[in-house]
Formats: C-alpha cells, structure tokens, sequence
C-alpha cells in the first residue's frame, strides 16, 4: 500500500499528451511517406489505442473486458507493390527505411524473425497469410503515431489493425467495412490476425482485448467484450453529458509486455485452470469462488499460494465488470449512487491488481492513491500493468486539478514527471477520407 495524502509540494503545469487531428495525422504520414519513398501513397489508414475501464487479465481467461477506443491514433500512409517487398519507415527511422521480404518473414525465434516495430506491421501480413487470405502483395508504409509508446494504451495493436485495415483495402479481403458502417463479423477475423501476429511475430503473449478495441468499438460507447468467443455489445458511454472525464495517466514507468513478467501471470492461469478442472478460469462462477480457492490451496502444487491469489483476482475481476456494464446499460444517469457504484468497481479492481495480481507499480499507486485522495469516484492501473497508464474517472471540472496533484505526488517521490490523456470514447479504425 502506497501513502494516500495528498502532496504538498507545489506542482508544476501538467503535460497533456494531445491526440492528432484528422487533418494533421494524415498529412504527416503522407508527407513522411513521399520524403521516404518519393511517391504518393494509396491512402492513409488509421487505427486508435485503447485504454480499459475494467477487466484486467481477464482476457486470455475467457471473461469480460470493457475497453474504449481513444482519440489517439497510429496513421498509416501505404502504397501497394507488386513484388514480395516490404519497405517501412517512421520518424525514428526516416534516415534508414527497413526493408524485409515477404516471403522470409517467420515466428519469433526462427530465421524469418522480425525486429522491434516491424514486426508489427509485418507480422500482421504474415498471419493474414497464414490464414489463407493470400498471396498479399508487397507494400510502402510510413508510421506515424501520437499513441504513447509505452504508456500501456496499445501504440502496437494501433499499429497492427491500421495495417489489417490497410491491406484488407489494397489487397481486395472487403473484410472490414467502414468505421461508421462496419463488418463486425470480418473485422473480427481481422483481430484474429492481428493478435497471431503480436502473439507469434512479435513475441508477447497476449490476448485480443486490445485489438478488438482498436478495431470494433464505437464512438461515445464502451464495448463489452466476450473474451471466450469475441461477441460484443456496445455500452452507451457519454462521460461529457455526465459531466465526468476519464483522466488517463501515463505514468512514464517502464511498460513491456514481453520480459516475462506478463506470460508468468499466464501461466499462472492456465495452471489454476488445469488443476480445477477447467478450459479457462471464466468457467468458475463467482458463486464458486471460495471452493475453488479452497481446492487449490489444498492442491499440493509448489505455487498454490499464487495460484490462490492469481484466480481470486480474474474470477472477481471478471465479475466487477459484469456488474459495471450492468450499472451503464441500466439507461439512468450516471449519478447518485450508481456514480457511487462505479466508482467503488473500479477502485476494487486497482486494489485486485495490486494485492493479487501483483502487477501494479509503485508509479501506477501513487496515481491511483493521489486521484482518489483528491476526490475521483474512481481509479484504478489499466493495460497489462507493471507500468503503463491508470486512469481516474473524475468531474469533467476537476481534470487539471486531479492532474496537478499527481504531478506534485511524483515529485515528491521523485518519479519521472507522468503525462496525462483525455480519454473521450473514439471511433475505430479506418481509412482517412
């Protein structure tokens, strides 16, 4: 447990991490594109980060997730080529284009392995290949992104659904529809793609949460999302005409989903799964939660103890969102005693993932702790954790107030000065008109 006081050294202006327009987004990318490769691009294509309201690590259990789409955005400038060739550049790299083969690209760990940002891009290809939606022509592509890179907001499921969404266009797949009419049933085959190519390609073993975010919420909704068979429903998720705000904070700690921190939890998981007899840990009802405790507690296996505290944190975590997304699809304001409710879930899930998840950070705490000790109805980390964001459901007045006071709790501390977000529910990906 972190210190909840509110700090008393003066803060300094906090820095609010703006998204890009649907003006300026495009336009970088398209000039990024013609300095690299001396050509116009077939089009600019785009995909937001996500950032959860609740449902942490409930997705490779088979639960419930209830994430928005943000405002921020990776642009993806791309023209189509008619050989094998990849060719990819960003503003970190437009001294050096990379260029990979097509037909060399592999898994993780084999002679087609791909490195670091690339292989988000190429990986996508890659999968979308091995589900029979081939032979994909090669491609020019210029990154251009203002989602956070490693705030825990998904800067790598944008980059993969704007390159799904990309080549679903030049590549003639017409599974993905448009944002404001979308194929959900293709752009969830889209996910799919997107998530063996993060899984195998890039090397992190998460689930689909952040992609089908990325690719299939809507504007002004949350989406309830069904991890065990990817159905989802829109949740109405007007903050504005609440008068709240969903303050994210980017804590500027070190995120990474692919030291091991993150597939340790897994298997945890899939451990507490196999010992109770079940495929996914969303198979034990909240109702059943004690007995199954009990059982694994008594199971003999050398990390009983962890296992106790890891299930305890999904099966409750799994549960809060259901009764969260009950509360907002209720059809009353969101006020009063159900502002209260709210808030009380998402506070429980923080301290869920602190306590028994065991994947907060002293970064992400103070954050929490700080949001709530200046009056947020709720807080909690989101992402996988072990750095990243939290987010802090806050009167739409109260923004800059809530937002100074962390600033002056990480000096006080003597973090790295954290970054904030306006987290308005946004559309999905697309292609700039």
């Amino acid at each position: 447990m972190t210190d909840a006081s509110v700090s008393t050294v003066a803060p300094t202006a906090p820095v609010f991490s703006p998204a890009l327009s649907d003006e300026e987004g495009p336009r970088l990318a398209a000039e990024l594109f013609r300095e690299a490769f001396d050509a116009e691009p077939d089009g600019v294509w785009y995909a937001p980060g996500r950032v959860n309201v609740i449902g942490e690590h409930t997705d490779y259990n088979g639960g419930l997730a209830l994430p928005i789409a943000l405002p921020h955005r990776a642009f993806l400038a791309l023209r189509r080529r008619e050989d094998r060739t990849i060719r990819l550049v960003s503003p970190q790299t437009r001294d050096a284009v990379d260029v990979l083969d097509l037909d060399a690209i592999g898994p993780k760990g084999t002679p087609g392995e791909v490195r670091h940002w690339n292989a988000y891009v190429a990986g996508v290809a890659w999968a979308l290949e091995q589900d029979g939606l081939g032979p994909l022509p090669g491609f020019d592509a210029a990154l251009y992104s203002c989602v956070p890179l490693g705030g825990g907001l998904s800067s790598s499921a944008a980059l993969e659904c704007a390159t799904a969404v990309a080549l679903d266009e030049v590549a003639g797949l017409g599974l993905a529809g448009t944002p404001t009419e979308p194929d959900d049933a293709g752009r969830a085959h889209l996910v799919t793609a997107c998530v063996r190519a993060e899984n195998e390609v890039a090397g992190a073993p998460t689930g689909g949460m952040d992609q089908s975010a990325s690719m299939r919420c809507a504007a002004g909704h949350a989406l309830e999302l069904d991890c065990r068979d990817g159905s989802t429903t829109q949740v109405p998720f007007d903050l504005a005409e609440a008068g709240l705000a969903l303050l994210v904070i980017d804590t500027k700690a070190k995120h990474s989903l692919v030291d091991g921190q993150y597939g340790a939890r897994r298997a945890s998981c899939e451990r507490s799964a196999e010992l109770l007899g079940v495929g996914l840990l969303a198979d034990v009802p909240a109702s059943a939660l004690p007995e199954a405790l009990d059982r694994l507690a008594a199971s003999g296996d050398a990390d009983a103890e962890v296992l106790v505290r890891r299930t305890r944190h999904v099966v409750t975590e799994i549960d809060r969102t259901r009764r969260l997304v009950d509360l907002l699809q209720d059809g009353s304001p969101l006020a009063g005693a159900k502002l209260a409710e709210v808030g009380t879930l998402m506070n429980g899930s923080h301290d869920s993932l602190r306590d028994d998840y065991e994947c907060t950070c002293p970064e992400l705490d103070v954050a929490v702790d700080t949001a709530r000790a200046l009056g947020a109805h709720g807080a909690r980390m989101t992402g996988g954790g072990f750095g990243g964001s939290a987010i802090a459901l806050v009167d739409a007045g109260r923004v800059d107030e809530v937002a100074r006071g962390i600033v002056a709790a990480y000096a006080e501390h003597g973090f790295n000065e954290p970054a904030f977000l306006d987290a308005t529910p946004s559309a999905p990906a697309g292609r700039v008109a």
